[in-house]
């Protein structure tokens, strides 16, 4: 019995024999190991073709912009579990990464459908009326502007401005990018809100503009993040607050439901 659509049994990343390891149609140890970084060993992974320098850059500015974002939810989870288990980094990783949703990580992906919807909407060019149709349609069924608007950057994200300035500088600015433009120009002038373009709407205007599949975008936040786990698990072993984090959140959040009788709750 088979599940979803049928293929054949088959894949094109890699293969090996007792003499020779490939990957994407590269041999590993002659012309991969000690010549590619892994920003570029990714590309490669992922599109099957080996980066320009230009594509690199911006990829690699990408995953810069994006690895380390403090005490986030994903981090507080993987340094909890890590407390918890501290005989499995992995799991504590893992335990990061599944965080990565339509509200943190996740965001880029639909940013850059978002993005790519305007420039489908664009007739004869016109970026600012596709914004507003797509921002109207976005409005009408309630749904957010993913890769618009931040907590913190309220007047600019400069990790926006600086990815938008690196695919400039290196000759890759192109149509995805101005899309995200006109996006930010359309939800001000529909909402009156000033939900300013943050990285997350950065990094698919930037990578798509790079020629990066949009189906590969979501994989970008999760290799980057991955590291930084990793770094919070290296300090928790010697600086650990996975049990502080917990004892937060269980001082913090109150309790309402029912009590038995003569229960009287523990004083702090």
């Amino acid at each position: 019995m088979k599940i979803g659509k049928s293929s054949e049994f088959v894949s094109s990343i890699s293969t090996a024999n007792a003499d020779t390891i490939v990957v994407r149609g590269h041999d590993l140890c002659k012309e991969l190991i000690g010549q590619l970084s892994l920003t570029e060993h990714f590309w490669l992974l992922i599109t099957g073709k080996r980066p320009s320098a230009a594509q690199a850059r911006v990829l690699d500015a990408c995953l810069v912009s994006i690895a380390e974002h403090g005490l986030v939810p994903s981090v507080q989870a993987a340094r909890m579990t890590y407390a918890a288990g501290p005989e499995a980094m992995q799991g504590a990783v893992a335990a990061g990464i599944l965080g990565c949703g339509s509200v943190v990580l996740g965001t880029a992906e639909n940013a850059g459908r978002y993005i790519v919807s305007i420039l489908e909407r664009a007739e004869n060019g016109d970026l600012i009326a596709a914004a507003h149709a797509v921002s109207k349609d976005y409005r009408a069924k309630r749904m957010p502007f993913p890769g618009y608007g931040h907590p913190l950057h309220k007047d600019a994200d400069p990790r926006a401005a600086r990815l938008l300035a690196v695919a400039e500088e290196v000759g890759l600015s192109g149509t995805h990018a101005a899309a995200a433009k006109a996006g930010e120009r359309a939800i001000f002038e529909i909402t009156g809100k000033n939900l300013v373009l943050n990285v997350s709407g950065a990094i698919p205007a930037v990578l798509l503009d790079a020629q990066f599949p949009l189906t590969g975008l979501k994989g970008v936040p999760i290799l980057a993040r991955a590291a930084s786990l990793v770094a919070h698990l290296v300090e928790e072993q010697t600086r650990p607050i996975g049990f502080l984090l917990s004892g937060a959140a269980e001082e913090a959040a109150g309790y309402e439901g029912p009590l038995p009788d003569g229960f009287k709750p523990e004083s702090h």
